[in-house]
């Protein structure tokens, strides 16, 4: 009786070693370590990418703001009133269109010499200018406007 139970047991262990269908712990271990590393090196490059994309974002409404301003000083002759408000609605109206990413613009100067200036909607501390002689810069816009 004992050799029948012996040899039953047996079977039984045998037919689950055959079937047995998984992944053993160090296996699952190492994909775990693998997807650890490729997210550490993924993550800082796509964080960085979208830093780029938002600078860039800032940098292109500066220039069309830019063209809206030496449209508006040729078809009106004079400079835009420097107020947020009404240097927004002036731009507009010359097909500017203020993206997500930028912050309030300001426009200084006058007709013959302006820049304008605007910070990063989700970082102050990163701020772009562009002068009516020149092209996009970091920094706000110099203390002698060009």
């Amino acid at each position: 009786m004992v050799a029948r139970i012996t040899a039953a047991l047996a079977a039984r262990k045998a037919a689950l070693k055959d079937s047995d269908k998984g992944f053993t712990l160090i296996e699952l271990l190492v994909v775990v370590i693998i997807i650890g590393v490729l997210a550490a090196i993924a993550i800082p490059i796509y964080i960085g990418v979208q830093d780029n994309a938002r600078n860039s974002a800032v940098q292109s409404d500066l220039t069309n703001a830019k063209i809206a301003v030496t449209a508006y000083l040729t078809e009106d002759g004079t400079f835009p009133d420097e107020t947020v408000a009404a240097t927004k609605t002036a731009l507009e109206n010359y097909g500017w269109t203020q993206s997500t990413d930028t912050g309030t613009i300001s426009v200084t100067g006058a007709a013959d010499a302006f820049c304008i200036e605007a910070p990063r909607a989700d970082d102050a501390a990163k701020e772009f200018h562009i002068t009516s002689a020149g092209g996009v810069e970091d920094g706000g816009c110099p203390t002698a406007t060009p």
